[in-house]
């Protein structure tokens, strides 16, 4: 059984700390996972998101955080948006290969 008591609130100060001993190679994300009882991919995206913080910190001109977000959410709108409309294009081309059977 794990000995670490549970944490029901992950602050951005906490993630940060453990986001760094995973660039330092003191720990990995599937050791903090086991750990805290939480999954590898809410790891993995800690340090997506740390990764994608740095990149922005080293920017000349960095994004400020709604401007990232934003754009983030944009790319997620567009990719939502191509899903759907292959979605759409198969559930039509299905639709139409039944009619030619039933033809």
């Amino acid at each position: 059984m794990n000995n670490e008591p549970t944490v029901k609130r992950w602050a951005a100060k906490r993630k940060a700390s453990v986001v760094m001993d995973i660039f330092k190679g003191k720990t990995t994300a599937a050791e903090v996972a086991r750990q805290y009882d939480l999954t590898v991919s809410e790891i993995e995206g800690w340090v997506d998101e740390a990764q994608r913080s740095m990149e922005n910190g080293f920017r000349a001109r960095p994004k400020d955080v709604r401007e990232q977000y934003e754009s983030e959410l944009r790319e997620t709108k567009e990719a939502l948006g191509e899903a759907h409309l292959q979605i759409y294009a198969l559930k039509k081309f299905r639709r139409l290969l039944d009619e030619d059977e039933n033809s």
